[in-house]
């Protein structure tokens, strides 16, 4: 994972330079927001019995957001900049969570803390520090483990 400044989102490829969003329409980008990855991370503790600090990095999303509560439901849309992203589902992390620290996968489930996945309804270029706003956020969803 590469961590940039400024990317370019498109509605056929998600974002430049990313192998999956090509192969997947609904699910070009992935967002996650750094309040779910920190509640995530406070719901593990180190050997030491301490905080697990983690980069964000590790979960392998395309976009981090900070200060907005991400729909949890399909067909919820935000904007990130000049970007319009539609909420397909939310991310379902793999197992490279656990190989990253033991208990992250289950860590990420509740409250859709993996992030979302979505399709990309209007592309462009993406800056840190664009504004990010929820355009539409339907009645949120409880997904359960089987």
């Amino acid at each position: 994972m590469e961590e940039i400044g400024t990317g370019t989102i498109s509605l056929s490829g998600g974002l430049d330079g990313d192998h999956k969003g090509p192969k997947f329409p609904k699910r070009r980008i992935t967002v996650m927001a750094i309040e779910d990855w920190r509640a995530a991370l406070g719901d593990l503790n180190a050997d030491d019995g301490g905080p697990v600090d983690l980069p964000w990095t590790t979960r392998r999303a395309n976009l981090l957001v900070e200060g907005v509560r991400l729909p949890r439901a399909r067909g919820g849309v935000l904007r990130v900049g000049p970007v319009t992203l539609e909420v397909t589902y939310p991310t379902q992390p793999c197992r490279r969570m656990d190989e990253a620290f033991g208990g992250l996968l289950k860590a990420l489930h509740p409250e859709w803390r993996g992030g979302v996945t979505c399709a990309v309804l209007e592309g462009g270029e993406v800056t840190l520090g664009d504004a990010v706003d929820v355009l539409v956020s339907p009645p949120e969803i409880v997904p359960r483990l089987p």
